[in-house]
This record gives C-alpha cells, structure tokens and sequence, in this order.
C-alpha cells in the first residue's frame, strides 16, 4: 500500500478529525477507492486495509476506529473501550469521552456530522439522512455528550447531498413540514411536485436550536464524482453498486 495517498477535509473543531474522500485506498471498480463500508459487495479485505489507512491517518491502531450499524434513526452508542469490528450494534451515533478511541461513521450522500466540546474532551460521530436529522439525531448526540459533562459544543456538517442536486417529492416535504411549517425554508420549487432540500442548512439549524454551533464544509457529494461516492447519482445512473466514504474524529 505505498504510496498510496489519502484525501481528508477538517472543520474548525479543536480535535483531531477528518472527512475522508474516495481516493487513496485499495478498491477497485464501483467501489473505488477508499471505499469504508462493510455492507456492500466489495472484498473485506479491501475494506479492512482502507480502514486501517484511515486510522493510520488519524493516528489510531485500526481497532480503534470505532462504527454502528447504520440505520437512519436516533440511538447513540456510547463507547467506552473498543469493540470487534461490525459488533457495535445498531445506532447513528457515537460518542466518547474515552482517550485514543476514534469515531467514524460511514455516508454516500447522508451528512455526516463530527462534534466536540471545547476542551476536546468529548466528542462525538452522526450520520444524519433526513429521517434521522428530523427524528433528531443530532439532538440525542449532544445530550448524549452532555451527559459525558461536555457543555459548549461545535460540529461541522461534512460532505454530503446539496439543495442544487437534492430533489425531492412531497413524501419527504411532507414529514419536514409536519414537524415545523417554518421549515419550508429549506425547500425549493423544483419540476413539478418536486422540490429541492437543503439537508446541510436543516442539518445546522436543528443544531442551532439544539445550542450546538455548526459549520457546513461547501462539497456537495453527488455533484463531485471525483471526489465522493454518492447514492444519489448510482441511482440515477440506475447502477448496482456503490462506495461509501468515512469520517472520523478522535480523542
């Protein structure tokens, strides 16, 4: 694996973090090439050494990058020492106030998010698709680090779907609405009986209300092929198979 070149953004967060891109890794194909999920059809192999390119990365032994199973709800893990691989049950989020463990989540489009507390003494992992932003997991993750005594907490919103390439039908809309009706802020008219969603801009408003300040890193995941995997566009190219990217922070 020398020479091989790993891509990541930071936000403005006071610890170690990264939004890892596609490059750098060992896949191949549609999976190419940092691809970090384990839910797809690509070799575990090449999952587990482009996981362990991205702990080295961040300066961790690979089991100690620590994922869920993705499920588009609202359940926090709170981790406390590491766990095997693909046994961290089923959440969206992760959070710790344990030293040299890392947090990552897994995306293609959904946001991720990376918290931490101004002391850097806690700090915590979303993945936040519409349904578990408007569930509230970005909620449950900052009361869940609340609870590990972080009080002033900031997150940055990572790469992910932008209102320009995110259209939507009334289904989606909908739900939004029947929460808050002022959140049609968020939306936009699109063709007909469609609309465009601003997932970021929602994404940092609930954290606002929740007291937790965001930023929002500008990469719209689906317009960027180069440079992120995306299920929105495999899905308009009606394609079979698709990467996911990662994003971890670590204590």
């Amino acid at each position: 694996m020398a020479g091989l070149t790993l891509e990541f953004l930071t936000g403005a967060l006071p610890i170690r973090h990264g939004f890892f891109n596609r490059n750098g890794g060992v896949s191949a194909g549609p999976y190419a090439s940092l691809n970090c999920s384990l839910s797809g059809a690509d070799a575990r192999e090449n999952v587990l050494a482009n996981r362990a390119l991205v702990a080295g990365a961040m300066g961790v032994a690979p089991e100690h990058v620590l994922g869920v199973k993705q499920v588009h709800g609202i359940a926090v893990r709170v981790a406390e020492a590491p766990w095997a691989i693909g046994e961290g049950g089923e959440a969206d989020a992760i959070v710790t106030a344990t030293p040299g463990l890392a947090l990552g989540v897994v995306t293609a489009d959904c946001a991720p998010v990376l918290f931490s507390n101004a002391a850097g003494t806690v700090v915590g992992a979303a993945h936040a698709g519409w349904r578990g932003a408007l569930a509230g997991v970005l909620e449950a993750t900052a009361q869940a680090m609340r609870a590990l005594s972080a009080q002033t907490i900031t997150a940055a919103i990572g790469p992910c779907i932008h209102q320009p390439s995110y259209e939507v039908g009334a289904n989606l809309r909908d739900a939004v609405l029947a929460r808050d009706a002022r959140d049609a802020s968020f939306f936009t008219d699109g063709r007909l009986q469609k609309w465009q969603f601003d997932l970021p801009g929602y994404c940092a408003a609930r954290l606002a209300a929740a007291g937790v300040l965001a930023e929002i890193l500008s990469y719209d995941t689906c317009a960027l092929e180069g440079q992120f995997f995306s299920h929105r566009r495999r899905t308009l190219r009606r394609e079979a198979a698709i990467g996911h990217q990662i994003s971890v922070i670590r204590l």
